[in-house]
């Protein structure tokens, strides 16, 4: 019988059982990880020595490289806290804390990046200092750091002294128990126990995936005035059900609170493309409310972020740390807009209010509200709430002592209880959490109960309802068709020197809408029709790859066939289910050719097409972004033997190739024909066949660069041809920007593992 047990949970996870050894490690760590442990049977709930609690791994292989196709591979929050309180590895006298700590496994680069990211995750900002660059004043920041000490049981302590680690190379490293592991490849590990062993290959091939934990329903949203859909009432634990979270919808427009783990796959069901997102709220840096803000990096603008300036400090901070980045990067990211405590900040006309909740890391609360013709409506969202008996147990009348007044209890109470026309609550319990029982006087017309991964009992349900999900409560209805306005916005990104009355012609074919799955194209059908996309998303696969990819609302699809008249050379479906400003090909090309388009179509139509067949530009980046690069690349033949500097601080390309280009620029290329090798002195590092990219970090990445290393050139094995695109025009798009950081980070690894 083996004495190692090796089970694939899901692609890119596995779990490696040596019961001898008392060593179960969890290789792979994306988002939502431990629900896919329990439904894999690899968590089970049991009792030990009359004290119930959970089995689970006390180890974690953690990936060579933090992101892997845009989604993070080591997220060891939520399987940290689950060894520690769960099994009971940290909780005095229990039966499973025996000394032994939780371990970390990896590269030293990602053992130190996880370390800080759990420290942060733990207790957010850690001083009165860090609380005051953010804006508290030194009273202020007192009592908080007071609360905050009191949830961390007076002291704030370091990840070294929860946690045990292991830096892996190229040599074998114990674990633990005559347990070896021993690096043998990128992100490809062996362990090896007495005489045995196997071999761990936590890279993701291209186009794959980590699958959410559970399946939801696909719905049909209706772009209301303003409106609340439930898209997570569970909590970090929960199976079946995202975690707490809500969509606004105001005047249209989407707004998110919260990116709790897997929201990409949420959106989708929801049929709400990234791209619709005008902008999230959010309340802390926890992973089941923060996990999800790299896919809201997968899209070509920056998306505004509203919180106080101590969450957003926090998060900043967490979030740089994982990334090991600085924390200036962040506003690469993101369009920053700090909100004050307890006062009413317009935006974009729906009014919110954010409010200080007591919790281990900084916390914010939300209230909304947007006037109508009987007054306020108020939506309320709670999460995360701490219990009135938690908040007892630390009022406190010696100013010396960690905790809250009485006085200042009474106004956190009173602020928690503030009526709404909605109000969804946390009542997840425990030390941190809220209990419903608290709100059993609260005058809000209605309470919603979330953040909890249990049945709600029938005195909870005497207080508050639960939700499903993509359950909607419209608190202002709308009289106008939103979809018309987005549709007309996005002709005139397309067609900027078209009439109105042009545009019109456009708009007034139908407005389709088609369930997740339909076919909109198949490869080698007559186009008949061509259509816009106005909300949700749309895959297709490429023809000459075969590589599939998404895109985001605001597309056009059949646009080349449309108005060529073509066979459509790709298979089009709907990934959710989407609304179409169907337009038949006979009306868009009498447009075309009245308003004279065809030759500008035309000379765009090569560059289009190439970029997005290109993993850099084809994933999520829209059409009007594209086109914006396509109009500004040049193409460029170098010849064979042809050196490029990169890595350095010098100008790319410094003979003149081309009248058309700017040789002054930093430049971004794109392998169009050809071959380049990247070449350390004369070791081989990577090489670079069509679509593949190089270039332009210097501009687009700034501070993110690290390394300025010498000796790095791509050479040219033949005759190459490219696309060379000035950097400064896609420093806007933040998709671009995540996917050139990756790739830079994992060639300057290649480099600098080989310098070592």
């Amino acid at each position: 019988m083996s004495k190692i047990k090796k089970i694939k949970v899901i692609n890119g996870v596995y779990w490696v059982e040596i019961k001898e050894a008392e060593l179960y490690i969890l290789c792979g760590c994306p988002a939502d990880t431990v629900k896919h442990l329990k439904k894999r049977g690899l968590i089970e709930e049991i009792e030990k020595e009359g004290v119930v609690c959970e089995t689970g791994p006390n180890a974690i292989l953690l990936s060579d490289v933090l992101m892997q196709n845009s989604s993070f591979s080591n997220l060891t929050e939520f399987p940290v806290l689950q060894m520690l309180y769960l099994q009971g590895m940290i909780i005095p006298n229990h039966p499973n804390n025996t000394g032994i700590k939780p371990m970390l496994v990896g590269t030293e680069e990602q053992v130190k990046a996880q370390m800080e990211y759990i420290y942060r995750g733990n207790y957010g900002l850690v001083s009165k200092e860090e609380m005051m660059d953010a804006g508290a004043t030194w009273e202020e920041a007192e009592e908080m750091m007071k609360v905050k000490l009191r949830f961390a049981f007076g002291k704030i302590t370091p990840s070294h002294e929860l946690l045990d680690n292991r830096i892996v190379k190229n040599e074998a490293v114990e674990i633990r128990n005559q347990v070896f592991i021993k690096r043998i490849a990128f992100n490809i590990y062996e362990i090896i126990y007495e005489d045995e062993k196997v071999q761990i290959d936590l890279n993701l091939s291209a186009g794959e995936l980590y699958d959410p934990p559970y399946q939801l329903g696909y719905h049909f949203i209706n772009r209301e005035y303003f409106a609340v859909i439930h898209s997570g009432e569970g909590d970090g634990w929960d199976l079946h059900r995202p975690c707490m979270a809500s969509v606004i919808v105001f005047q249209g427009k989407i707004y998110l609170i919260d990116a709790g783990p897997n929201i990409l796959a949420s959106l989708n069901y929801l049929g709400i493309s990234v791209n619709e997102i005008e902008g999230i709220f959010h309340t802390h840096a926890h992973d089941d409310h923060f996990a999800g803000l790299t896919t809201l990096i997968r899209t070509d603008r920056r998306f505004k972020y509203y919180a106080t300036p101590l969450v957003r400090m926090a998060v900043t901070k967490k979030l740089c740390a994982l990334m090991s980045m600085q924390e200036e990067s962040f506003s690469s990211f993101f369009d920053i807009h700090d909100l004050p405590f307890d006062e009413w900040t317009d935006v974009d006309g729906l009014e919110v209010k954010p409010v200080y909740s007591p919790h281990p890391v900084e916390t914010n609360i939300f209230f909304f509200r947007a006037n109508w013709i009987d007054g306020y409506k108020v939506y309320a969202h709670l999460a995360d709430v701490t219990s009135d008996e938690a908040l007892k147990k630390m009022i406190t009348d010696n100013a010396k002592e960690n905790g809250i007044s009485e006085e200042r209890f009474e106004q956190i109470k009173a602020k928690y209880m503030y009526p709404a026309h909605l109000k969804k609550i946390d009542v997840g319990g425990g030390m941190i959490h809220g209990h419903a029982e608290d709100f059993r006087e609260d005058k809000s017309h209605k309470i919603v109960l979330a953040h909890t991964s249990k049945p709600l009992t029938l005195k909870q349900r005497e207080i508050g309802s639960s939700s499903a999900f993509g359950m909607v409560d419209v608190l202002i209805p709308t009289n106008h068709d939103y979809l018309i306005t987005f549709a007309h916005n996005h002709l005139k990104n397309y067609f900027p020197n078209a009439s109105e009355h042009e545009l019109n012609y456009l708009l007034n074919h139908p407005i389709v809408s088609y369930n997740a799955g339909s076919l909109l194209l198949k490869k080698g059908q007559e186009a008949n029709y061509v259509y816009l996309l106005i909300t949700g998303s749309v895959e297709f696969l490429h023809a000459k790859t075969g590589k599939h990819d998404t895109l985001p609302a605001g597309s056009f699809i059949g646009f080349y066939a449309g108005y060529l008249g073509l066979h459509s050379p790709e298979t089009y479906w709907a990934s959710c289910n989407i609304q179409v400003l169907q337009i038949p090909s006979t009306s868009y090309r009498e447009f075309v050719s009245r308003n004279n388009l065809y030759s500008e179509l035309k000379r765009m139509e090569e560059n289009i097409l190439f970029l997005q067949s290109t993993w850099l530009f084809g994933d999520v980046v829209s059409f009007p972004s594209l086109a914006l690069v396509a109009k500004q690349m040049q193409k460029i033949r170098l010849s064979h033997n042809y050196q490029i500097p990169i890595f350095q601080s010098e100008k790319y390309l410094n003979n003149p190739f081309s009248a058309n280009v700017n040789t002054d620029d930093d430049m971004l290329h794109l392998i169009a024909e050809g071959i380049i090798s990247i070449k350390h002195i004369d070791r081989d590092i990577d090489t670079l066949e069509k679509s593949d990219f190089l270039g332009g970090d210097k501009t687009i990445l700034g501070n993110h660069r690290k390394f300025d290393l010498k000796n790095v050139k791509a050479v040219l094995p033949k005759d190459t041809t490219l696309f060379a695109i000035p950097a400064i025009a896609v420093t806007g798009i933040p998709i671009v920007h995540w996917k050139l950081l990756e790739t830079y980070n994992k060639r300057v690894r290649a480099i600098y593992n080989e310098v070592q």
